[in-house]
């Protein structure tokens, strides 16, 4: 039974068992209340299942693309409730979850804002259900993706407004089952946060 968050666009968690059935799902599609709401979630889903934190066996964080701001809530929403727990915590590619089931070639985007995308395309899927991933995760000006997409006219568009956690959680049992490896540690914002620290000391004056 895994537990599964993501804020790579809006807020989703999910639990889901090994079976792919979805036993609680809460979703918002604000793109700026994540951290307010991401805990409500967890134990709203925990709660509406009367499940313990103990019937759990692992999480699943999105690692994105997305937004540092937002991204960043949910992963380490994971990261502290898997520790917390003492659960694995399995990470996996946004886009891959959104394309869970596509069979046919298909193009991946999602709202990077600032009038961009983060884009992936796909080949299908494989014998064991999971999608082939052929280019990306990367960013490309939302009115210039034709020309950053390679082959660009052989993929299906699909933008997606919305992550579905359960996805997530399902694309991670099916990864473990078939002995896949997992996204690294390193969240796929695709461009530095727009907060940096200064290269020195503030000179104060009086």
């Amino acid at each position: 039974m895994f537990l599964a968050i993501d804020t790579s666009a809006g807020t989703s968690v999910a639990i889901v068992d090994a079976q792919g059935v979805v036993h609680a799902e809460c979703d918002s599609a604000d793109t700026r209340k994540h951290a307010e709401v991401v805990g409500d979630f967890i134990y709203s889903c925990l709660a509406d299942t009367k499940l313990a934190v103990t019937d759990l066996t692992g999480v699943v964080a999105g690692m994105g693309p997305g937004p540092f701001t937002g991204l960043r809530v949910g992963i380490v929403a994971a990261r502290t409730f898997a520790f917390g727990a003492g659960l694995p915590l399995y990470r996996v590619v946004t886009h891959d979850a959104i394309a869970l089931g596509e069979t046919a070639p298909v193009l991946i985007a999602t709202d990077a804002r600032r009038k961009e995308l983060y884009w992936s395309t796909y080949a299908g899927m494989d014998d064991a259900g999971l999608p082939i991933r052929e280019a990306g995760p990367a960013l490309a000006p939302a009115a210039e993706l034709a020309t950053h997409v390679p082959h660009f006219d052989h993929y299906a568009l699909r933008k997606a407004a919305t992550v579905r956690a359960a996805n997530l959680a399902t694309l991670a049992q099916l990864m473990k089952v078939n002995g896949r490896e997992f996204a690294g540690e390193e969240a796929l914002y695709l461009r530095s946060p727009d907060v940096t620290l200064s290269a020195g000391p503030k000179r104060v004056t009086a």
